[in-house]
């Protein structure tokens, strides 16, 4: 089976001219397109910047059905969970990711809340993870997987939350990739996966009616925390 791949693969490539594989035109012309990160058309909604971009970011992420609360600070986040799980009246056992955010609060100012960290089996009722940005073009949350941000977090419970700093919201989604490339750095390797959350799971499949929960996480509540310390 090898050698056959190899022999049609010989003849594509002798077709267009590449005998010797890519050659290293092409390698630069890659490379150089990696590192100019060409965009599209951005659209105007995009275009903000500080307090404005939050803004935008919070209203789109609540039209896709996401709530939105805002605290000042880290510490002040076990007293906003409480509050948002006591009003819906959700569990206040928290499976929450092991994110040195998440790790370093300290959650006894708050002991009706049972939190602990890594990934669940689906058998959790509210996860608690940490997204590495926000984008305010679509109301979108991007989330990183690895030992510090468990994927399984993000879709097996019915409730998520979701802590996000203000700093971190972005315009677009290029700008998003942008600040993922950032991060890594030029020799650095893109997690195993990225997630794209915009709202909790729906779904119109039967007789076009949105269902919520139907694939993942019945409710999406995001904790926007303005201190970026």
């Amino acid at each position: 089976m090898s050698g056959s791949r190899d022999i049609v693969l010989g003849r594509i490539r002798q077709a267009l001219g590449r005998t010797n594989g890519l050659e290293a035109d092409m390698r630069n012309r890659l490379a150089a397109r990696l590192r100019s990160r060409p965009r599209g058309l951005i659209p105007k909604r995009a275009r903000g910047d500080g307090a404005a971009l939050a803004e935008d970011f919070k209203t789109r992420a609540e039209q896709a059905g996401a709530t939105v609360g805002a605290v000042a600070g880290l510490a002040d986040v076990p007293a906003a969970l409480a509050a948002y799980l006591s009003v819906h009246t959700l569990p206040t056992e928290i499976r929450a990711a092991p994110h040195p955010d998440l790790t370093d609060i300290n959650w006894s100012v708050c002991p009706m809340l049972g939190v602990t960290y890594g990934p669940t089996e689906g058998d959790d009722a509210v996860s608690l993870t940490r997204a590495f940005a926000g984008i305010a073009e679509t109301g979108t949350l991007m989330l990183l997987a690895g030992p510090e941000g468990p994927t399984t977090l993000n879709f097996l419970p019915e409730t998520h939350v979701v802590v996000l700093k203000t700093p971190e919201v972005v315009g677009a989604h290029e700008d998003a990739w942008d600040r993922l490339r950032d991060a890594i750095g030029p020799e650095g390797l893109l997690r195993r996966a990225v997630n794209l959350i915009t709202g909790p799971s729906r779904t119109g499949d039967i007789e076009q009616t949105i269902e919520l929960g139907a694939q993942g996480p019945l409710r999406l509540h995001i904790l926007l925390v303005a201190d970026d310390a």
